[in-house]
């Protein structure tokens, strides 16, 4: 079931599922956050038999990022079976997520911002009480990796390792 964000019943529902997304403030408090662009993105199925496909340490977290092409070519083959993986120039770029971990809801990510070397990711969920089983929803973006410290999964910060 998808909402309409344009109704105002839709509008709180979308400021709600923005804000349990992962959303701590609108605003960094010293000023200095950016968007970063979206170069990429993707959403659909993913099968829980292949969470273990996701990077050590972010496998049960809402959100976090894929740094190389082996990774990124094993979950990419879980979430788009049969496609051709994209290209992506791991060493400018991060692959980042956002899955379901309570319910089965649609979702996508809208926006990326970057403060102080953190990346939070904003995504959008539509509203279920559907028990996760079999799937769950992912949505992946491409994004630049340069300045990007961590990613912010909620209260957890996810350190961004590896050479850009």
């Amino acid at each position: 079931m998808t909402r309409d964000c344009r109704s105002s019943l839709g509008w709180t529902v979308c400021l709600f599922l923005f804000c349990i997304t992962g959303c701590a403030t609108l605003e960094a408090e010293d000023g200095n956050a950016k968007d970063l662009p979206i170069i990429a993105r993707w959403s659909g199925d993913f099968p829980v038999a292949d969470l273990a496909l996701l990077p050590d340490g972010q496998r049960q977290s809402r959100t976090g990022y894929i740094d190389g092409q082996n990774a990124f070519a094993s979950v990419w083959q879980a979430f788009k079976p049969g496609e051709k993986i994209p290209a992506v120039d791991f060493n400018r770029n991060l692959v980042v997520f956002s899955r379901n971990v309570d319910f089965y809801n649609r979702t996508n990510i809208i926006k990326v911002t970057l403060t102080d070397g953190g990346a939070e990711i904003i995504a959008m969920e539509t509203m279920s009480a559907l028990p996760i089983e079999d799937q769950v929803a992912l949505t992946m973006a491409v994004i630049p990796r340069t300045g990007v410290d961590f990613i912010l999964s909620r209260d957890m910060r996810v350190p961004v390792t590896g050479s850009p």
